[in-house]
């Protein structure tokens, strides 16, 4: 068989980084040290100050912080007719008690949330998207999405869905 018949084998080049420049240094410094965790996790750290940035530039273009987007955004995929409890707003965010009510009562005066009472619950609130809310929310997640493509840019479908399994592996016993 002639070479020109056999697979070519596929080679990545990588252009060295500034976690690369990191570890160099580390290994030069305390070779007595194993850094290979700052391989993958620094490398983790560093893109996740990236994502912050292209987070926080599409939510200010909105007019949002990245609070008002969570608790918008928690209302808006829970379904029309866009509302959950409070403490089902604590649970999808991961805030305290006086903190949600805090952000309730900011959204409301906005004019992005409603309070009303719970039907099924006397004493109990639900919180909805207002129009507006739902309209603003929306956008920002488009711009967001947008963003992040961006990020992603580099890699083709199957090394995203290669990262995104590799990812989940290491957040799950976090998750749990």
């Amino acid at each position: 068989m002639h070479d020109a018949d056999q697979p070519t084998p596929r080679r990545t080049t990588h252009s060295e980084d500034e976690v690369d420049r990191l570890i160099a240094s580390w290994n030069t410094e305390r070779p007595d040290l194993d850094v290979a965790p700052l391989h993958v996790l620094s490398r983790v750290s560093r893109l996740a100050r990236h994502l912050d940035r292209a987070r926080r530039a599409a939510f200010a273009e909105h007019n949002l912080e990245p609070w008002e987007f969570d608790v918008l955004t928690a209302l808006r995929r829970s379904g029309s007719p866009y509302e959950l409890s409070p403490g089902a707003l604590l649970r999808a965010t991961l805030v305290t008690s006086g903190t949600m009510t805090n952000r309730i009562d900011r959204l409301t005066a906005a004019g992005l949330v409603r309070r009303r009472p719970d039907p099924e619950d006397r004493r109990g609130v639900l919180v909805s998207l207002t129009e507006r809310g739902c309209r603003q929310v929306d956008a920002a997640f488009a711009d967001l999405l947008r963003r992040e493509r961006q990020i992603l840019a580099g890699l083709g479908p199957d090394d995203r869905e290669t990262l995104a399994n590799l990812l989940r592996t290491l957040l799950t016993p976090f998750d749990a």
